[in-house]
């Protein structure tokens, strides 16, 4: 089953680039570096996925910004979203980043009590799907989330939806996070009941860029159709763990964006 030669050329450049970039020093500059100032199962979901949610900007101001929101909950995410009381609340009433804004968080916030007063886990809030493509858990996990009686209008744009041609960027990185095992330390592989070949590839303007160039994306808009044809041609070269490449591309991506 072997690849196009320029193709297998292309694996071995990425191969590379992989374990450049998927070492511990990556932590340090990337929103991945919230959830991992945390041990415990439940306060590295809820720090990962608010960093996730959060993550558009500059990387350090979407750090920033997490850390100030873990901090006003008492940096005890879990016990927070459990126990929390109204005057607890009042502290994140002034919480933004850019259109995150306090309603935002407060829903956010009901969410995650609602969900974590019956489940051990966020990875429940992602078996919702009836098949097993991340299309349909990301729809289904879409139509959970905002199954509250009061889920404000304006917080749908924080959650993306696969049909409504999203990327669904932080999602996808949010589920690699917790999703990727491996040895090198920067993804926690907590969840073991999605396997790593059916995560789809974060994909945004670095990794879009870097893709295109390297003739691993042809479609021309940047959608969630585009997102599942990276991965697809990602899985030639991995099929059991395809997004580690998010390593590769992302990080390339940055670099040359500094240039």
């Amino acid at each position: 089953d072997h690849l196009h030669p320029l193709m297998d050329d292309v694996k071995g450049f990425l191969d590379e680039k992989v374990n450049e970039y998927n070492v511990p020093g990556f932590i340090a500059h990337d929103p991945v570096s919230v959830p991992h100032a945390f041990t415990k199962l439940q306060d590295i979901e809820i720090a990962g996925f608010f960093a996730a949610t959060l993550a558009w900007g500059r990387r350090k101001t979407i750090i920033d910004k997490s850390r100030e929101l873990m901090a006003l909950m008492g940096n005890d995410p879990h016990a927070f979203v459990l126990h929390h009381t109204e005057n607890d609340l009042k502290g994140l009433q002034h919480f933004k980043h850019r259109t995150f804004q306090p309603d935002d968080v407060l829903y956010f916030i009901s969410f995650l009590s609602d969900h974590y007063a019956r489940h051990n886990s966020l990875e429940e809030a992602f078996l919702r799907g009836q098949g097993f493509d991340m299309t349909d858990r990301l729809s289904a996990f879409n139509d959970y989330f905002f199954s509250l009686d009061y889920a404000p209008q304006r917080t749908r744009k924080h959650v993306p939806h696969p049909q409504k041609k999203s990327t669904c960027k932080r999602l996808n990185m949010f589920l690699r996070w917790m999703v990727r095992q491996d040895s090198c330390g920067v993804d926690f592989g907590l969840w073991k009941r999605i396997s790593p070949g059916e995560l789809v590839c974060p994909l945004d303007v670095h990794v879009d860029r870097v893709a295109r160039r390297l003739g691993l994306l042809n479609r021309k808009q940047t959608d969630w159709k585009a997102a599942l044809e990276l991965t697809e041609t990602l899985r030639l070269f991995d099929p059991e763990d395809p997004v580690k490449y998010d390593f590769a591309l992302f990080g390339m991506g940055v670099e040359a964006s500094k240039q």
